[in-house]
């Protein structure tokens, strides 16, 4: 797909009219049933699969550095030590959540239990915090190696883009970014370790069209070394700004 990069900024939306859109073009099947939360079974609302306790609970990432979704108790400016003191291929970061409950258990049952509901409800709620966000020119899911898209049959991080990409008028990118190393696991690696496993990882597909300016799509940034690697690729194929919109950020 290719996205001219001197292509018109898309009209302002907010929050509520990207969860009530992503709602009425997703969801049309909850006239005719009742909802539950699928945090905790009780009656869901309206326009989300919560109820109102448990959306009064979701951990929103509202106070956060800019260059790395980092939560803080107070605003850094312009950036949190850390990232001031490294250099790193991301101009910015930006998460809907702070990775604690309940949208840690949500995003769980959504990665490896095949929870895609679960997933919907995240995506939907990315969208009402991503309606708030600098806009890119496209979105690009962070893609699953093809060995482990096979085992788990779906890429959670474009189960998350696509809809953020309808609800948002932005467009997907969903092919022009390969995993062409199979990692293993990061969760029990450090910092360092989950760098140099990621080193390499990700190349852009020869002839893929790719606009000035993404965003990086992808449920759970910790250390950032999955994006950073990613975002590498981007940039050594001419890509000259490179951001990561994310679910949540773990503290």
């Amino acid at each position: 797909m290719s996205v001219p990069v001197n292509q018109p900024a898309p009209a302002p939306v907010d929050g509520l009219t990207a969860r009530l859109g992503f709602w009425l073009r997703n969801d049309a099947s909850r006239l005719l049933l009742p909802t539950r939360c699928l945090v905790c079974g009780a009656p869901g609302g309206e326009a989300l699969d919560l109820c109102p306790a448990c959306e009064a609970a979701l951990p929103w990432n509202r106070i956060a550095c800019p260059g790395c979704a980092q939560p803080l108790p107070a605003p850094a400016a312009p950036r949190c030590g850390a990232c001031r003191s490294a250099a790193v291929p991301l101009a910015a970061v930006h998460a809907a959540f702070v990775y604690a409950a309940p949208v840690d258990g949500l995003l769980r049952r959504f990665k490896f239990h095949g929870d895609l509901a679960a997933g919907a409800l995240l995506a939907q709620l990315m969208a009402g915090s991503g309606a708030g966000w600098p806009r890119p020119q496209a979105l690009l899911p962070v893609p699953l190696h093809a060995a482990r898209l096979r085992r788990r049959g779906y890429d959670q991080a474009r189960e998350l883009a696509a809809p953020l990409a309808r609800a948002l008028g932005l467009p997907l990118l969903d092919r022009a970014l390969v995993r062409v190393r199979a990692t293993g696991a990061q969760s029990e690696r450090d910092a360092a370790e989950r760098h140099r496993n990621l080193a390499g990882a990700f190349v852009v597909r020869p002839g893929a069209a790719l606009p000035a300016h993404v965003a990086l799509v992808d449920d759970v940034m910790t250390t950032g070394a999955t994006l950073h690697a990613a975002a590498d690729a981007l940039t050594r194929a001419g890509v000259a700004r490179v951001e990561a919109w994310v679910c949540a950020r773990a503290p």
